[in-house]
């Protein structure tokens, strides 16, 4: 019992929110390099973009609240996601025809674009603070677990309590049909093609008839998608904060880049090893311990190599050690 004991708190703690965190910044990985792989440049705006898409998802889950409309026991924030994506879609649309198209035209080096999209990240942090604060904002509501703790506990017999959140199930779901669908869409559609084609070789591509612009207008169309469902499932998930977006563009692009820039497959691995990476290096293993060791080896501190506090370091440890053993990542993508 004492062995069933451990893997149940194991997977309380490490292996389901580990999976659901790795879900959310693959779909945000998957993000960066669409716009490192077709765009070519390192979007720094990514963080704090997809805090506007969630910001305009919990406006109108807030107004869908007031008025009653829900769709319990799923988040009302589900049938706004919609609405979140439609206005992250302008937003990076207007963004691009206002600051990157002019770099394109100039054909400008890829630092101009990245200095570009800092100062962008700048601006989208004012103006998220200052359209919806900058403390913590909470939005979710419906069934708030699939599996609680007392259940399972009364089900099992055991010590241990599973819980397994509606947020979590939603959020791995969301990802495996996100995945699916973008493999799918580059993979089998004439669009898709066109945006892969231009990707390896945009002089051929050019020379082969495909649009620059609408390749240029599906990715960013695509990459709104991708960052606001990421944005609204992290909300829903842990809660909302804009300084909390803006410190998520670090263990995204570490994902994308130790799975390696500018392959999507590479993105989804490099999210997981990120997030197995945060998760069991800041989770204190005592609770698992006293189920698996005996009584005289017992730690008696919590057995945590690093405080929470320091989770998003150990992003920033990975991706140098990735940086200077393996710069083209796990895929071998384009080397950083």
């Amino acid at each position: 019992m004492d062995f069933l004991n451990a893997i149940v708190a194991l997977s309380n703690f490490v292996l389901i929110p580990a999976i659901a965190y790795g879900s959310q910044l693959a779909i945000g990985a998957l993000g960066v390099t669409m716009i490192y792989g077709i765009l070519r440049f390192s979007n720094f705006a990514h963080g704090d973009s997809m805090a506007f898409g969630a910001m305009i998802t919990i406006f109108v889950t807030w107004w869908f609240q007031s008025m009653g409309v829900s769709i319990s026991p799923l988040p009302t924030a589900l049938l706004a996601l919609p609405f979140g994506i439609l206005g992250t879609a302008l937003m990076v649309l207007a963004t691009d025809r206002m600051v990157y198209r002019f770099y394109r035209q100039v054909k400008a080096k890829p630092i101009v674009f990245v200095m570009a999209s800092l100062g962008v990240m700048f601006i989208m942090n004012g103006v998220v603070r200052f359209l919806i604060g900058p403390g913590e904002q909470r939005f979710a509501d419906g069934a708030r677990f699939i599996i609680k703790a007392r259940d399972f506990k009364e089900m099992t017999g055991l010590r241990e309590g599973l819980a397994f959140k509606t947020s979590q199930g939603i959020t791995v779901i969301t990802a495996i049909l996100i995945v699916a669908f973008l493999f799918w869409f580059l993979n089998k559609t004439r669009t898709g093609k066109s945006m892969r084609a231009f990707s390896d070789n945009e002089d051929l591509a050019l020379l082969s008839g495909i649009n620059p612009e609408r390749v240029v207008m599906v990715t960013w169309i695509i990459v709104a998608s991708l960052i606001t469902i990421a944005g609204v499932l992290y909300g829903l998930d842990k809660s909302f904060k804009p300084f909390t977006y803006f410190q998520l563009l670090l263990p995204i692009f570490a994902s994308a880049i130790v799975g390696g820039l500018g392959n999507p497959l590479g993105a989804i691995a490099g999210g997981f090893v990120i997030a197995f990476s945060e998760v069991t290096i800041t989770y204190a293993w005592k609770k698992v311990a006293v189920y698996l060791l005996p009584e005289a080896l017992e730690p008696s501190g919590l057995a945590q190599l690093l405080s929470t506090d320091y989770k998003f370091a150990v992003s920033f440890v990975i991706l140098i050690v990735v940086l200077l053993i393996k710069p083209t990542g796990l895929f071998k993508g384009q080397s950083v």
